[in-house]
């Protein structure tokens, strides 16, 4: 299974296991990350699954599609790396993503 490092603001790690086939933000809240809430539960409508992507990650993960481009414009902190959890998939290639939390979510 493929690891994902969730970073808190102040620098502490989730160092979580993820399930192929499942998205970045159902790995966050099945291991209780902070900050990741999800509460769509993965429709891509309401921007709280919110992250960074580690820049060097971030042009090797599918591009964001315009619904998730939408969603992003009303997210918390809002940046050039910014993506909708819920919108990436785990597969094989992400293994050891790094992710961050917006100090804004927590």
């Amino acid at each position: 299974m493929p690891t994902i490092t969730f970073l808190e603001p102040d620098g502490k790690a989730h160092v979580v296991e993820a399930q192929l086939g499942l998205s970045v933000m159902e790995v966050a809240t099945r291991n209780d990350v902070p900050g990741i809430i999800g509460e769509c539960g993965g429709c891509c409508t309401c921007a709280t699954c919110h992250v960074y992507v580690d820049a060097d990650w971030y042009g090797r993960l599918e591009s964001a599609d315009e619904m998730e481009q939408g969603m992003l414009e009303g997210a918390v902190e809002p940046g050039p790396l910014s993506r909708l959890s819920c919108q990436i998939k785990v597969t094989d290639a992400i293994e050891g993503l790094v992710v961050s939390i917006p100090a804004g979510q927590l």
